[in-house]
């Protein structure tokens, strides 16, 4: 086999292997028939000699650029991260790169992030919308990444279907009041976890929304959400929308000196990477975004590959099936059946002790 100096061109990879220079282009883009023994070698060859495919040849030559946006709603949020690494791999398996944007929850800059990568001559888009918003006529291929129930949305996590799981689950530990704490009424996906949280909870659980947006409104960022005060009303369990909120409800009730879960319980959404660290664990719902990545770019490359033109009825077409996958809750140390009542009205104690820091595995159902 012959040697290959670092920086070769596909041609010297293809000698090397003893293959042509069409089988390693089709190893390396994922398009052709090529064995999956074969697309490995190519590739391990590839990075062996840090082969790096020239983007101005390849898009005279196919007239695409191979490289993809990806537009995230608050790049700051733990949760956003990891679904940037989910859709980054998935490209990578079909041989595209991806740019992202950060709209941080600006319907403006959301405009302007679309409008930038649209310039860099990207193939097709990607956009987990900024709640509330449509996302229509941005000039290329577009999969939209929210909730089944927004319109023109290609593929998401069930996010109801996780909704019902957290529900029934706090039915059946015996909790009969609820407090939901969302972070907005303008968003899509959390009022999807919220329907099907109050589905799964049933009619004889008492529930009620708190929106910590609305509350901030009134007493400033990061305020306390008077939680002490709904445990002391009788409310045992408080199912947070998010992992973020969800943390935020931990300290705010440990600090108040109720304990989680042996007073009341706490579970979040998304299994942040800190989810199963903090004390007591974080009982929450996982999102499969590798599933979600992988049917998303897969519906998108449909698209891109049929060379459809790039306007509004073409970006409506990047339509996936399924649409929808599974959530799945991990059950850990933050959720339990109702044991004892919260006394008095919950005075606020900033100095409270905390719950000690064991750690339990967590169960998936």
């Amino acid at each position: 086999m012959a040697n290959v100096r670092p920086g070769a061109n596909m041609s010297a990879i293809a000698a090397a292997l003893g293959v042509s220079a069409a089988t390693v282009s089709n190893a390396l883009s994922g398009k052709g028939r090529v064995s999956p023994e074969l697309v490995q070698r190519v590739r391990a060859k590839a990075a062996e000699v840090g082969y790096v495919p020239s983007l101005a040849a390849r898009a005279l030559r196919t007239g695409r650029t191979g490289v993809l946006g990806l537009v995230l709603p608050d790049i700051s949020n733990p949760l956003f991260p990891q679904i940037a690494q989910a859709i980054e791999n998935a490209a990578a398996n079909v041989g595209y790169g991806v740019l992202i944007a950060d709209s941080r929850g600006d319907i403006a800059t959301q405009t302007e992030a679309i409008n930038r990568l649209i310039e860099r001559g990207i193939d097709g888009m990607l956009i987990v919308p900024r709640r509330g918003t449509r996302i229509s006529d941005v000039g290329c291929p577009v999969a939209v990444l929210d909730t089944p129930s927004t319109p023109g949305n290609t593929v998401s996590a069930d996010h109801w279907d996780g909704g019902m799981q957290v529900g029934r689950y706090l039915a059946s530990l015996g909790h009969r009041k609820v407090l939901i704490i969302g972070r907005s009424p303008t968003s899509n996906v959390q009022s999807d976890r919220i329907g099907g949280v109050k589905c799964g909870l049933g009619s004889e659980v008492e529930c009620d929304t708190l929106w910590s947006e609305k509350v901030e409104e009134i007493y400033g960022p990061n305020c306390m959400l008077g939680l002490a005060e709904r445990a002391a009303q009788g409310f045992t369990a408080f199912a947070a929308l998010s992992d973020l909120l969800a943390l935020r409800a931990l300290t705010e009730l440990q600090h108040a000196g109720i304990s989680v879960p042996d007073m009341v319980s706490v579970s979040g959404f998304d299994d942040s990477i800190w989810s199963s660290v903090v004390s007591p664990s974080l009982t929450t719902v996982r999102q499969d975004m590798a599933t979600v990545a992988d049917l998303a770019i897969a519906a998108l490359m449909r698209v891109i590959e049929a060379d459809a033109d790039a306007d509004d009825a073409n970006a409506a077409k990047v339509t996936s099936d399924p649409d929808r996958v599974p959530m799945q809750l991990l059950v850990r140390q933050s959720t339990g059946a109702p044991k004892t009542a919260v006394p008095g009205a919950g005075a606020f104690h900033p100095h409270a002790h905390h719950p000690n820091n064991s750690t339990a595995g967590e169960v998936k159902q």
